[in-house]
């Protein structure tokens, strides 16, 4: 049973969300403003946040961004609307998914469960290796624990979120293959259909950033144009 904190300001969305969580053995704690979801995390220590981007007071963007700099919780945004806007700065603030209200149940169940898979530690029998204990793999200053989930830069633990390090750990298990943003939605993500591609590019957008010494010009996480990305350096 996984702890789920919504934060939600709509009196019948935090309901029904609730309801439908509760039913398929979630223990939730509900919180009406941003302010307040924040104040539950240290008394509830959620195993993920669901939240809602237009709240009043602190936005959801906020909150996320505050999330973020402290911990790393998978965070699903709950949108009314798949704005492309909203959907994008979302995910630059640090959400692992998003879903478009209203969501069914089942759907709620299938996102958290995919998520929360992510962050789980990995099987040995894991059959893409992506998770597989190995060597401590380094190239240049960025050197990769997949046993331990450590990445460090510099020397400096990076801390990344789930599914930056998913991403990440992914990738360099095979170093010059190139990997559509389809492909990358369905083993990362486990977005079989209908994916979003945003999900996959502001998430290299945020690892780039950490990783790289100049996201702009970048050296392990390579995009070829018309194709998805690669792990450098080759």
């Amino acid at each position: 049973m996984s702890r789920v904190l919504l934060i939600e300001d709509d009196p019948a969305v935090r309901h029904g969300v609730t309801l439908a969580l509760r039913r398929r053995g979630h223990e939730i704690e509900a919180a009406a403003t941003g302010e307040a979801g924040l104040a539950a995390l240290e008394g509830f220590r959620p195993d993920l946040v669901l939240l809602d981007l237009m709240l009043p007071g602190a936005s959801g963007f906020e909150v996320c961004r505050r999330i973020r700099a402290t911990r790393q919780l998978p965070i699903i945004m709950l949108t009314a609307r798949g704005d492309d806007m909203d959907v994008v700065l979302g995910l630059e603030a640090g959400a692992d998914d998003y879903i478009v209200k209203p969501a069914r149940g089942e759907v709620l169940e299938a996102r958290i469960r995919a998520v929360l898979r992510r962050t789980a530690p990995a099987d040995g029998d894991e059959v893409t290796g992506l998770l597989m204990p190995s060597a401590v793999e380094t190239y240049g200053n960025l050197s990769i624990d997949r046993a331990g989930l450590i990445v460090t830069k510099d020397g400096q633990d990076l801390a990344l979120p789930p599914s930056e390090m998913k991403l990440l750990c992914y990738l360099s298990a095979a170093p010059g293959q190139v990997f559509s943003r389809q492909q990358l939605l369905e083993s990362v993500w486990e977005h079989s259909y209908h994916g979003d591609s945003r999900l996959v590019d502001a998430c290299v957008m945020r690892l780039r950033a950490k990783v790289e010494d100049n996201p702009r010009s970048p050296k392990y996480i390579q995009t070829l144009r018309g194709f998805g990305y690669r792990f450098g350096p080759l």
